[in-house]
């Protein structure tokens, strides 16, 4: 045992009729409960989206944004659909700068955007929901209105939050009385109660997910966002659109390796999987519990994201404002250019960041038994977001905005009505052997989100692990020190077999301790569709969680 943790095996969960993954157990038994009840994929995936806004709004809820992949089993492709809120309308970055303001402020109702996940909901259960919204959320309305059990990580963010938010003055009123009702700590296993919330997902029960933008609550909302200080108005709220798309994707060594195109990270994580082609991987050998255990291999994993990274900062934002060179960062010559100018045997100096870092996200899967699948994430950014709570509604709202750039020349320059560049990225992983997905996959992790798909995909692919080991295995990735700064710090979870920290760092790297389950190196969860899965005369699904969460898998 490490920190309360086994090494190995975490928990494997293997069903033939559905499955639900997830980075808390009360939300995969919820997602299952509704697979069990007839609901599709994508029943199931709101259900527990929606569960995790209750239970886990220390990384998600309603007024965060989601990205979504889906396979639909029915047509046999898979589509794409962007649920990121907008800037909005009345304001930009030249507006700020002349009330003297010189970067956008990390938390606060400036950094709030209108937030897409409800309406993404909306949009993905019109075309493939079965069951009716009150049925979707009748598990997350019941734990809102009964209460959850107060855990660890919800103690701790609550508390973490209310000393930040003490420190400017006016602005943690609402989080106070709707997460610090007691004015004190939670005691663990207190029952949590959030009865104004509860009621604004029974309106979205009884009235349906477009009334969070179209309806009373959308004006309730506007209400309380002007109050707060949020130049979102109503207008934002009920002209807000998701977007429906096509995945990207870029071939692994034969295993297709699919995501979201921007504003979402997926190209980062694509980019550093085509970096990494290029270079010949450890035999399988190398990967197993302890991670791996070539030292040449992370270091080629750190220096391909360094590129990844500064790419992501020269030309990622919403590409209906600016143009993202997907084609380009992703073209098979430029990535062996690229690839031919990491140095093997020294670390590399790169250019600062020109993004701020950070993180706090949910990751969730599902799999029903028609073998439609979702891979969705969504999330506030950092912990409760912006720590901006509405005590009548209970929403508490991203600070997604504080990724916009106020320097006219950066890609991702605040402007109106735009979506800013995002961390978040979904996948699924497919072999070329049956149409349908291999593995839906994702983690949480802000920056290191790609390191940690790529890490993943080249454990399965290159090592030949199964998704638990993978998802189990110690983990690394590397980020700025601070806002702006250079990525050069490199967090290696301590299980790494004997002697590569010693010699990442006779490479040049600057490691930084970590916990040996460090929850800052991300949940990951997956589902494998074993032999084709439920929609296979002899398939079936493994779901495995993140031991650094407090998931467990759900399948039947």
């Amino acid at each position: 045992m490490i920190d309360g943790h086994p090494w190995s095996p975490v928990p494997l969960a293997r069903g033939a009729r559905g499955a639900v993954v997830a980075p808390h157990h009360l939300a995969t038994a919820a997602g299952l409960h509704v697979l069990r009840a007839g609901g599709s994929a994508v029943d199931a995936a709101i259900a527990t989206n929606a569960v995790l806004g209750v239970v886990v709004p220390n990384h998600c809820g309603l007024g965060g944004d989601a990205f979504w992949l889906i396979w639909d089993a029915t047509e046999s492709r898979q589509v794409a659909l962007n649920g990121s809120g907008r800037s909005a309308r009345a304001i930009d970055a030249a507006t700020l700068r002349e009330r003297g303001v010189t970067s956008m402020p990390r938390r606060g109702p400036l950094t709030i955007t209108v937030p897409g996940a409800v309406r993404s909901w909306a949009d993905a259960h019109k075309r493939f929901g079965r069951l009716t919204p009150a049925e979707v959320l009748a598990p997350a309305v019941e734990l809102a209105r009964d209460g959850f059990p107060a855990w660890g990580e919800f103690i701790d963010s609550v508390e973490a939050t209310s000393e930040l938010l003490a420190a400017q003055p006016g602005s943690g009123a609402g989080f106070a009385a709707v997460y610090r009702s007691h004015g004190r700590p939670w005691l663990p296993g207190e029952r949590v109660r959030l009865a104004a919330l509860a009621d604004t997902l029974e309106t979205l029960a009884r009235e349906g997910f477009d009334a969070f933008y179209d309806g009373d609550l959308g004006e309730r909302q506007a209400r309380g966002l002007a109050g707060a200080g949020s130049p979102i108005g109503i207008e934002d709220l009920r002209e807000h659109t998701s977007t429906w798309g096509e995945p990207i994707s870029i071939d692994y060594r034969g295993v297709r390796v699919t995501t979201h195109a921007p504003n979402s990270s997926g190209v980062v994580a694509l980019e550093l999987l085509g970096l990494l082609e290029r270079f010949e991987p450890p035999g399988p050998a190398a990967f197993g519990p302890e991670g791996v255990a070539d030292a040449r291999w992370i270091h080629l994993h750190l220096e391909a994201a360094k590129v990844a990274m500064a790419d992501r900062d020269a030309y990622l934002t919403d590409p209906s404002a600016r143009e993202v060179p997907v084609e380009l960062l992703l073209d098979s010559d430029r990535l062996r250019d690229v690839a031919t100018g990491i140095d093997l045997t020294r670390a590399s100096a790169p250019r600062a960041a020109s993004n701020p870092l950070g993180g706090g996200t949910v990751y969730m899967a599902t799999v029903d038994r028609a073998g439609n699948a979702v891979s969705l994430i969504e999330s506030n950014y950092l912990g409760f977001g912006s720590g901006v709570v509405d005590p009548e509604t209970g929403i508490h709202y991203q600070n997604r905005g504080s990724y916009f750039s106020l320097d006219e020349d950066h890609p991702n320059v605040l402007e109106p009505r735009k979506r800013t560049m995002s961390t978040l990225l979904p996948g699924m992983l497919f072999r070329s052997d049956r149409a349908g997905p291999w593995i839906v996959i994702g983690s949480m992790g802000g920056d290191a989100q790609p390191q940690i798909h790529a890490q993943f995909v080249s454990a399965v692919v290159d090592g030949g692990l199964d998704i638990r080991t993978a998802i189990a295995a110690p983990r690394f990735y590397i980020e700025p020190a601070d806002h702006f700064a250079p990525p050069t710090a490199v967090y290696l979870e301590p299980r790494h077999a004997a002697g590569v920290d010693a010699t990442l760092r006779g490479l040049g790297h600057g490691l930084v301790p970590t916990a040996a389950f460090d929850a800052n190196l991300g949940h990951e969860h997956a589902i494998e569709l074993v032999a084709g899965g439920p929609a296979e005369p002899g398939g079936s699904l493994a779901a495995a969680t993140d031991p650094r969460s407090e998931g467990l898998p759900a399948v039947w």
